[in-house]
This record gives structure tokens, sequence and C-alpha cells, in this order.
């Protein structure tokens, strides 16, 4: 499925902002993506396994926090930083 990558994120794919990945569930997708592109998923879920504070994951228009979330093939699949500052 495709996966939009924010940015920040793109040093981590070669600049691409649109990648591939397969995987049930998001975290079977990001485990696939870390395969690929080795220290992403350490950007994205930290040490506990759990989703980073200032990360989003939207499938498809839904923003979800569950790294369980099961994912249909045909979604797609935005990672995004918040932004902080001022």
């Amino acid at each position: 499925m495709k996966v939009r990558i924010p940015t920040p994120l793109r040093s981590y794919t070669d600049q691409l902002s649109n990648v591939d990945a397969v995987g049930a569930t998001l975290n079977e997708l990001l485990t696939d993506l870390d395969r690929q592109f080795p220290g992403l998923r350490f950007r994205v879920v930290d040490e506990q396994g759990r989703l980073r504070k200032h990360m989003r994951i939207f499938v498809g228009a839904d923003m979800v926090r569950d790294l369980e979330t099961v994912v249909d093939g045909s979604a797609e699949i935005t990672l995004m930083q918040a932004l902080s500052g001022g």
C-alpha cells in the first residue's frame, strides 16, 4: 500500500515522498518500512512501542493512534509530524 512520508522523515527514504509497504496492521507496516528504510520506525514509534506524541498516522481520512489498527491493502497511509513553536 502507498505510504506518504512527511518532509522531515524523507532523509530516511532517499527523499521519496511516497513509498510502498506491506502489513496487515500499522505495526506490521511500520516494521516493513523500517526493513526498507532503517531508522524510520524509531522516529515514529518510541522505545515502549507506542506512537510518538508528535506523530500522527492517517488511514485514509481517519487519524489513528493504535498501532494494531488493521489496514486494508487499498488504504492510503499518511505519516505526519505535528509542528510546534511560535
